[in-house]
């Protein structure tokens, strides 16, 4: 077993990991910035952003395995928080010789070249994908480390940002627009958080596709999830194709993954059906 830090333990993805860890038998650290989560594990508030404070946390932690996931996808700090911590846990698995892997997205493409191996160069069109794809560069710095590159991340025990969103919307009135010609990899957190796991011990370094085997449309995987949750009523909700904005069909090759990795990647249907 080894000594874990997870940075980004109060998000969507962490408040998964970190359990799983913790349950694995791993000496688990983790991170949150503003909200303290309620998890196992010894938890620390951490600005990813401040170098010395970066330093004196794994100083005093000493982890093997650096399993970062804090980031954001909005707001005036977003592009810091992701340059600036990459950079930063990259110098500290370094000076430690510690495993790094690495949340990454597809949203770091374009969409009007899929379906994306490993080998596809980013071609991000807006500042998150932009800010990400530096994030990548940055981590591969690191001999010792993994990209994980994933799509949209669900639960069936917890809903996901997105359905919340469109569910509190709903509930209110509010317009929703669902696109019906952007395609993702929905993946389930379970799925992720596994592979993430088998990543952390396995000898594997590189770029790897870690998503669903299913592709769908926006549309498609936002009208299972409402189905899912039973979110009525919906008579504000209307299908359209995208304006163009922002990346069409992300859909990412999981070839290499399914060589790599001996944890499944289900599709949606696959996982809904699970539920039953």
């Amino acid at each position: 077993m080894s000594r874990i830090l997870i940075t980004g333990g109060s998000s969507y993805l962490g408040q998964h990991l970190v359990p799983l860890a913790v349950a694995a038998g791993h000496t688990v650290y983790y991170t949150y910035h503003q909200n303290s989560p309620t998890l196992p594990g010894s938890g620390q508030q951490l600005d990813i952003r401040d170098e010395t404070a970066v330093h004196n946390l794994i100083h005093s932690r000493q982890p093997e395995i650096i399993l970062h996931l804090a980031g954001s996808n909005r707001g005036a700090a977003m592009a810091a928080v992701i340059r600036q911590g990459a950079g930063n846990l990259v110098w500290a698995a370094r000076a430690l010789n510690a495993r790094l892997v690495h949340l990454s997205t597809d949203s770091i493409f374009a969409g009007n070249a899929a379906p994306y191996d490993e080998t596809a160069v980013p071609t991000p069109v807006n500042a998150y994908g932009r800010a990400k794809a530096d994030a990548e560069a940055i981590v591969q710095q690191h001999a010792n480390s993994v990209i994980v590159r994933t799509s949209l991340i669900y639960s069936l025990e917890q809903m996901d940002h997105g359905t919340r969103w469109m569910a509190e919307a709903l509930a209110k009135g509010d317009p929703i627009t669902l696109f019906s010609n952007q395609m993702r990899n929905p993946v389930w957190v379970t799925s992720l958080c596994a592979a993430i796991l088998e990543l952390a011990e396995s000898s594997f370094t590189g770029i790897l596709n870690v998503a669903g085997q299913q592709v769908l449309s926006r549309a498609d995987f936002a009208l299972k999830l409402l189905d899912y949750w039973q979110i009525q009523p919906r008579h504000t909700l209307t299908i359209a194709p995208s304006d163009g904005r922002w990346p069409l069909n992300c859909e990412l090759n999981l070839g290499l993954a399914t060589a790599v990795l001996k944890t499944p990647l289900p599709g949606v249907d696959k996982v809904l059906a699970q539920a039953q």
